[in-house]
């Protein structure tokens, strides 16, 4: 098999892996990180898209173009990082709206082995210790 053949068909697969991780719901591609393509300084992307990085899967809440200090985990306007279902993750204050917590959801606070509290509310912004919390 000539090389450029190769590439083109190296190329397909890449692709068609792309389309099939698009469509995993997130409960399920939490636990296949690794068929996600990285995230990358300059790539354009769109709300939803979902990448890897640092060894965890983030999906995008804005539509940006990347930049070196933009990177999924210190840009929660950008980012949110996909929980593993039962997971309960630590409490981060959200940006705005496209990264609230909804009523039900659970988090520690005020660290990952501090109690537990679950919001009261929707759209909450909120400080467990603050408002719209309950502990659990």
């Amino acid at each position: 098999m000539k090389r450029k053949d190769l590439f083109e068909r190296v190329n397909a697969l890449k692709a068609a892996q792309n389309t099939a991780s698009a469509a995993l719901p997130d409960d399920i591609a939490v636990d296949c990180v690794m068929i996600f393509p990285a995230w990358g300084n300059g790539n354009t992307y769109t709300a939803w898209n979902r990448v890897q990085y640092g060894g965890k899967l983030y999906k995008c809440v804005q539509g940006h173009t990347a930049q070196a200090d933009w990177t999924p985990d210190m840009t929660p306007a950008l980012w949110t990082e996909v929980a593993k279902p039962g997971e309960i993750p630590v409490w981060k204050q959200p940006t705005g709206a496209q990264d609230a917590y909804f009523k039900g959801d659970k988090v520690h606070y005020p660290g990952g082995f501090d109690s537990v509290y679950e919001s009261t509310v929707d759209n909450n912004v909120w400080a467990p210790d603050v408002y719209g919390w309950q502990a659990v």
